[in-house]
């Protein structure tokens, strides 16, 4: 498997080699993107033939504009709409990205960019807080996920496109942004004045807890998140072989497909099925597992070098929820097929789908949707997301925040294992939710490996073969796997 392009954002991908990289871009995170090869679909699309009638219409529409439109406008300007019109109305994930937006792509894998730390998407006209970015200033800010931003400064987002909205957002290191934004159960907008800086999003971060037990937080799946974790697992194994690990996905919108490969490789036995990627070309058609081929990128040194041998036996609780997606539920659901792992948490995004990278003349490229992945046993996350083996909501009083899900974004996938079925109980769920939610006050801003961070401690009670403390009922669960 291939590398994404490398930082420099001056390698081109030519003939029939496409390369993927995890889209990060101005403070946002537009939909976690895994890393896969694909030949080009030219030839396919050739033998069907080219809509003559419609290309027809499409020569008519553009003559019109540039003959009668009430101002001139570039022929640059009308392709380039064009080709992000076709693109965003396929489904969420598929994009168009200009020079400078495919340059912080490639910037962002490595773990650094500039912007607010906010990961976003288009809903009615708005842009649409998927999730913020720890340590970042919409995270200190307070920003929550499923806030609507509708007004960035004096400009109205209505009538931007996400790009166009994105590129606002963006700006050089201390200076100042005022967003307005909109939140469910608020009776006014609420406005705030973030400083933009450099984000450096630090991947994993780990902590000892007490009697022997770890914790692992993966913040989002980078270059080096594989080696970041087999070193935090050596760290914490130093005094002695652990009597249990926490690894923390919550919040993590996903990253580079190698890393979650590897991250699971870490935990499961060695050529064990981690996932499988199927698409309409040959080359989408893929199976990866746990080994050094499928997860090392461009280097022949293992990035699970120095792993104890404790990271394979250890007893695991995996935390997730809404807003863990992609990659983070791929290793989700890598550990929960294999057996390896109690997950505990809340049903997390659903986000069960391929996007790959072309690189376009003159530096831009587009974002594609070319395959669904399915975990080992072969259950599709798209538009379900992993349900864990125990539900805990993030407050002892069995709230948890509002957050949007793949299956609340239009022109979503269809999970093709189980139809429309998961959309429904999606609907199902919100209806509870806001039934739930109406009257009930905001929550504050999740303190994840936090002293009250209430997930965390039941993990551990589970670990240890105590009570695990639910809103109505307790439940007993041995950490015994």
């Amino acid at each position: 498997m291939n590398g994404i392009p490398q930082a420099n954002g001056n390698r081109q991908v030519r003939g029939k080699r496409w390369k993927t990289a995890g889209l990060v871009a101005g403070g946002f995170v537009a939909g976690a993107l895994l890393s896969l090869n694909l030949s080009a679909l030219a030839d396919k699309s050739g033998k069907e033939g080219l809509p003559v009638e419609e290309l027809r219409t499409f020569a008519e529409v553009y003559s019109a504009i540039k003959q009668g439109y009430v101002e001139p406008v570039e022929d640059k300007k009308l392709i380039t709409n064009a080709i992000s019109g076709m693109l965003s109305n396929l489904d969420p994930h598929s994009t168009y990205l200009d020079t400078e937006a495919f340059k912080e792509l490639q910037v962002g894998t490595q773990g650094e960019f500039g912007g607010l730390g906010i990961e976003v998407g288009m809903e009615d006209g708005f842009v649409k807080v998927v999730s913020p970015i720890e340590d970042t200033p919409a995270a200190r800010a307070g920003l929550r996920a499923g806030d609507l931003i509708v007004k960035l400064d004096d400009t109205p987002v209505k009538g931007l496109t996400l790009n166009e909205a994105v590129k606002r957002m963006r700006g050089k290191p201390k200076t100042p942004i005022t967003l307005t934004v909109v939140r469910k159960g608020e009776q006014k907008p609420i406005v705030v004045t973030l400083t933009r800086e450099v984000i450096k999003v630090q991947s994993v971060k780990a902590k000892a807890l007490d009697n022997g037990y770890g914790y692992i937080r993966v913040t989002q799946f980078q270059e080096n998140t594989t080696q970041s974790v087999a070193k935090q697992l050596a760290e914490l194994n130093k005094s002695g072989d652990l009597k249990g690990l926490v690894l923390d996905l919550r919040n993590d919108p996903g990253g580079l497909l190698n890393s979650a490969v590897g991250v699971s490789a870490a935990f499961l036995p060695p050529k064990a099925l981690v996932v499988s990627t199927d698409g309409r070309v040959e080359d989408a058609k893929h199976k990866y597992y746990a080994a050094s081929e499928d997860y090392n990128r461009g280097t022949k040194d293992d990035a699970l070098k120095g792993l104890p041998a404790a990271a394979k036996t250890v007893p695991m609780v995996v935390l997730v929820n809404s807003g863990s997606a992609s990659a983070s539920e791929i290793v989700a659901g890598a550990l929960q097929d294999h057996k390896r792992a109690v997950v505990m948490g809340t049903q997390t995004f659903g986000k069960g789908s391929v996007q790959t990278v072309l690189p376009l003349p003159q530096g831009a490229a587009i974002k594609l949707t070319t395959a669904r992945y399915y975990t080992p046993s072969g259950r599709s996350i798209q538009a379900k997301g992993i349900v864990p083996d125990i539900i805990v909501e993030e407050t002892p009083n069995g709230e948890s925040h509002d957050r949007i899900r793949e299956a609340d974004l239009e022109r979503h996938l269809i999970n093709d294992k189980e139809k429309e079925a998961p959309k429904e109980a999606a609907k199902a769920k919100d209806s509870k939710d806001a039934a739930k939610e109406k009257d009930a006050p905001s929550l504050a801003p999740s303190e994840f490996g936090g002293k009250n961070d209430w997930q965390l401690t039941q993990a551990v009670n589970l670990l240890k073969g105590l009570a695990i403390m639910q809103p109505k009922a307790a439940t007993t669960v041995t950490a015994t796997q």
